[in-house]
């Protein structure tokens, strides 16, 4: 099977992105500018895309596992780990969000790039619209993940991830203040129409001895 494919350059690797997957943008190069990762680090990278933070997490020494609920994105993120040479540090997984893993695996760092934009129906019905498309309030998917993600991380494992100030800042705060989880701001970037994407880092408020 064919698909069209466009090749982008993002900090220095090379990226090809198919037309059902979700292209790298301003979200995108916050993330990187921010991944704490140091060498054998366990990585989940949650909704790969083109797998862009699962190919430079392994370029720092990490090992990742990447999953998406696209087939395309999958496809697209092997090419690229094998584009830039890092397919034997990358497990691709196809599934939704931590369903497609085993209950017992645990992670130094869990790195989540959500949809989080509020959408209608059908703005989620094609694979490029899921990569975004938060529903009604932009916190479908957001939501489970903070409920879900205390589970998949090791005592002194952290999770990172990416939201817009249009779909509750503080509601994502003290999500994770609920789920035993520490939640601050580590890095934002304004952009036009009055939003402000956030990556926000959260850590057990008491690390297990």
């Amino acid at each position: 099977m064919h698909y069209q494919t466009k090749r982008l350059s993002f900090s220095g690797f090379y990226f090809d992105i198919y037309e059902d997957v979700y292209e790298p943008a301003e979200d995108s190069s916050l993330f990187v500018e921010n991944l704490p990762i140091v060498p054998d680090m366990h990585v989940l990278d949650l909704g790969t895309g083109c797998g862009i933070l699962a190919v430079l997490a392994a370029k720092k020494g990490g090992e990742v596992i990447a999953v998406d609920l696209n087939p395309f994105a999958i496809r697209c993120a092997k090419q690229n780990a094998y584009l830039n040479d890092m397919r034997d540090r990358i497990t691709f997984l196809r599934g939704d969000l931590f369903g497609a893993l085993q209950h017992s695996v645990r992670f130094d760092l869990v790195l989540f790039n959500a949809p989080y934009l509020p959408s209608e129906p059908d703005e989620e019905a094609t694979w490029i619209g899921r990569s975004w498309a938060g529903g009604a309030d932009g916190r479908v998917v957001v939501d489970r993940f903070i409920t879900e993600v205390s589970a998949y991380l090791k005592p002194a494992g952290k999770a990172l991830l990416m939201q817009s100030t249009l779909t509750g800042l503080e509601k994502t705060l003290s999500g994770f203040n609920q789920q035993g989880l520490s939640a601050c701001v580590v890095a934002e970037r304004s952009l036009p129409f009055f939003e402000t994407i956030t990556l926000i880092e959260a850590k057990r408020l008491i690390v297990s001895k």
